[in-house]
């Protein structure tokens, strides 16, 4: 049986382990925007008809303008940030890839599928996650200078100043961005690779046609066309991340990293904490490698007590 890799989420198993229905659960092990966009409402043909490219051109060309995108990049879409990290490591020829950790690990998995040898020196390619999952550390231009350079702006969205989306016209870079973290809809599965247009292309043929589904095309464009929205939750999210701060240090957890989506804390023992939070139907993440971290994503509004009364 394949082991699973370390992820946030898992939900399920731990209401296997503690007990109390989904509803119950109070779900801060991934950095997910609680208060997602809200959902408009869809014309009855994206269900049933095949998506035209008018409706890729129109999403395509909201995202170049929501990200600022350089006029000679590429942009293409697909079913999460995740089917493009799986894709990418086989766009150019294998050789050593540098991916500076601790950090998302379907990256590292991803590569040594295609056949690569991960290093320490950037040879051939490195992927830098930005800013990066668990710590929040962000990277800069003169860092990422690799022929081949993934720049995963998964959580970008919260800090869109520290993008490095100019970066996007330079041969042999891709930058990711993934729909689910920022706008809170992870299950819509909606993910852009923008840079190479060579890259890009090559991305396409292993895609194929109809890669987004009608409703994701359709939601994702009405969200990029809301820049309102996305200024009103940054605000929020900065907001909703100082009280959760405040909250942690008051029971003697030292924030380390993190971003407005997500924290990262050290603690006397992540372990017994995840335990202690979850007897109280509140899931955070811990990580193998680190047994005093614990990182927790942000409450939705009305749901702060019950995170309070858990400590």
């Amino acid at each position: 049986m394949k082991t699973p890799r370390d992820h946030g989420g898992g939900l399920d198993a731990a209401i296997t382990r503690y007990g109390g229905t989904r509803a119950d659960w109070l779900d801060l092990s991934t950095g997910i925007n609680p208060v997602p966009y809200p959902i408009p409402t869809l014309p009855a043909d994206v269900w049933t008809a095949l998506p035209d490219q008018a409706a890729f051109d129109r999403l395509y060309g909201l995202a170049r303008r929501f990200w600022n995108v350089p006029p000679d990049a590429t942009i293409i879409g697909a079913c999460g940030a995740s089917a493009l990290i799986a894709a990418l490591p086989r766009m150019v020829p294998t050789g050593q890839v540098c991916i500076p950790g601790p950090t998302y690990n379907e990256h590292g998995a991803a590569f040594r599928a295609a056949g690569w040898a991960l290093g320490q020196a950037p040879t051939d390619a490195i992927v830098a996650v930005h800013p990066n999952n668990p710590d929040g550390l962000l990277w800069t231009a003169d860092q990422l200078t690799a022929p081949f350079t993934i720049i995963d702006e998964s959580f970008g969205d919260v800090a869109p100043d520290q993008s490095l989306i100019a970066l996007a016209d330079r041969p042999g870079t891709v930058i990711l961005k993934s729909f689910g973290k920022f706008w809170g809809l992870a299950g819509l599965r909606l993910g852009f690779a923008i840079g190479d247009p060579a890259i890009i292309a090559r991305l396409g043929d292993i895609l194929g046609p109809w890669q987004i589904s009608g409703p994701a095309l359709s939601i994702g464009a009405e969200a990029l066309a809301d820049p309102q929205w996305a200024r009103e939750t940054r605000a929020r999210l900065t907001t909703d991340a100082a009280r959760l701060d405040t909250l942690l240090a008051s029971k003697g957890a030292k924030i380390i990293g993190g971003t407005t989506l997500f924290r990262l804390y050290k603690v006397q023992d992540a372990a017994a904490a995840q335990t202690r939070l979850a007897q109280n139907h509140v899931w955070s993440r811990t990580f193998p490698y680190a047994p005093d971290w614990l990182r927790l994503g942000l409450p939705a509004h009305g749901r702060w007590a019950q995170l309070e009364q858990a400590f």
